[in-house]
């Protein structure tokens, strides 16, 4: 009796500082500290006995290892996680987009066709397709696959602003910017801001840019991607300063920082 006590107590004991391994993580993660975040998902990863949280926990490793600029670690811990559960959609995603960031865009295709045999009905696959076959000039599958997105998820935001991008990166700033305000007039969030923003920019509409730019950071202070679209604003307006602090903070907040050397370079800074 009092043995199989102490294994209860011990287990429980055992279960509990897991649990704050755990939380510990994730507080990590989910504040940016992905130096903290990366040390904590390696400890677990290496000690978890069941696959699928060892591939989860391998995944988040790699995402963090990411968002470090350790992409030949980011590399390995996504081979692991993928190792320890080929049926992990969320692997497949970030290795597509890995890849594809790392200009190998026929590995990153390869991990897109792969991931949507586990699960057809994912938008982030779609979405990585569409941005390469629009690298590609293959405009017409481009949005063939946000399309696709749309049949099975309607509200897609990332679908819709995507269709928009389209019309921006091919050259129709009109057209994308009337489908950014229908969709601001929808539902006024950061990500859209955002990207209004970009096509003000690409107009030379430095004031409405700026504006938009502040109005997302305004709704979402933590979302990196408007700090980065109001650094490139104001490096257009020669405000330089403004600029790499704005830098400063989307890499603080995850913004890959390799994906700013140009931006950087600009602002005297590496």
């Amino acid at each position: 009796m009092k043995k199989t006590l102490l294994l209860v107590t011990s287990l429980c004991f055992s279960l509990n500082f897991y649990a704050q391994d755990k939380k510990l993580a994730e507080d990590c993660f989910n504040k940016a500290d992905y130096k903290c975040a990366e040390e904590q998902y390696l400890k677990l990863a290496e000690k978890e006995q069941i696959q699928k949280f060892q591939s989860e926990y391998y995944d988040y490793l790699g995402t963090a290892q990411r968002r470090l600029g350790k992409t030949i670690q980011a590399f390995k811990s996504y081979d692991s996680a993928l190792k320890a559960n080929p049926m992990s959609v969320s692997v497949y995603v970030n290795l597509s987009s890995l890849y594809s960031q790392k200009g190998n865009k026929a590995k990153a295709l390869e991990y897109v066709e792969k991931g949507l045999k586990v699960n057809p009905e994912t938008p982030d696959l779609y979405l990585t397709r569409s941005k390469i076959y629009d690298s590609q000039g293959k405009k017409e599958l481009a949005i063939k696959d946000l399309n696709q997105i749309l049949t099975f998820a309607p509200d897609n935001i990332f679908a819709k602003t995507g269709l928009a991008n389209l019309k921006k990166n091919n050259g129709d700033l009109d057209g994308a910017l009337k489908d950014y305000n229908t969709l601001i007039s929808e539902k006024p969030e950061s990500l859209l801001y955002n990207g209004r923003a970009d096509v003000y920019f690409k107009m030379k509409k430095y004031k409405e840019a700026l504006t938009d730019a502040n109005k997302a950071i305004s709704i979402d202070p933590k979302f990196a991607h408007s700090y980065v679209s109001k650094a490139m604003i104001l490096l257009d307006t020669s405000k330089l300063k403004e600029a790499c602090t704005n830098l400063d903070k989307a890499v603080a907040l995850g913004y890959e920082k390799a994906l700013l050397t140009d931006s950087y370079a600009k602002c005297g800074k590496k």
